[in-house]
């Protein structure tokens, strides 16, 4: 397969090719796309280079052991998640410190080896991207789409063909919903 001729289609068309047939060339178009991104955010985690790079390594390994179980739309998204979430197991196996930016990085949170808090954070972040697959379909869009990837709501008008209107109802009840999928599941309502 000639994978230059492929580099400029979008990760939506690569997924529906790589679901279509199976072949891993697809996922490695992929992970080739978005490599400097995963080294990027372990780096923010680890504070190592080589570290940072062996994470890279399995975590490619377990995009292409997970990939084939779930159905993902936001490719960039879902593996950003798989990267913090390994990070965060490295961080609390090791028990050493680490600081993390807040997204718009004007707070820093420091945890200084407080396993209990990182096993919270890590239970929480788990409860969340479990809850954002229980939302309908709507919801589930405009919310990954507002929070994971940084959209406006005119934009994701745009791209789903929903008013503006509709966005801003999807988000406000996705929000709302997702409040309360994730303190379910933090009591031990749901398990799934």
């Amino acid at each position: 397969m000639k994978l230059n001729r492929y580099q400029n289609m979008n990760d939506e068309t690569l997924l529906a090719y790589y679901y279509a047939d199976g072949n891993t060339e697809w996922i490695g178009i992929l992970l080739e796309r978005y490599t400097l991104l995963l080294l990027g955010t372990c780096m923010k985690y680890l504070k190592n280079q080589e570290a940072a790079k062996d994470a890279v390594q399995q975590i490619f390994l377990k995009v292409i052991s997970e990939l084939p179980k779930y159905k993902v739309q936001y490719f960039k998204s879902w593996i950003y998640m798989i990267a913090k979430n390994y990070c965060l197991m490295q961080l609390r196996d090791k028990k050493i410190t680490y600081s993390i930016e807040n997204d718009n990085a004007a707070t820093g949170l420091v945890f200084e080896n407080n396993t209990d808090e990182l096993k919270e954070k890590e239970k929480l972040m788990n409860n969340i991207e479990l809850a954002i697959n229980d939302l309908n379909v709507e919801q589930k869009k405009c919310i990954e789409m507002f929070y994971l990837e940084k959209k406006s709501y005119r934009l994701i008008a745009q791209i789903t063909g929903y008013s503006i209107l509709q966005v801003k109802s999807y988000i406000q009840n996705g929000k709302r919903n997702l409040k309360l999928l994730v303190e379910k599941r933090n009591n031990g309502e749901l398990n799934h």
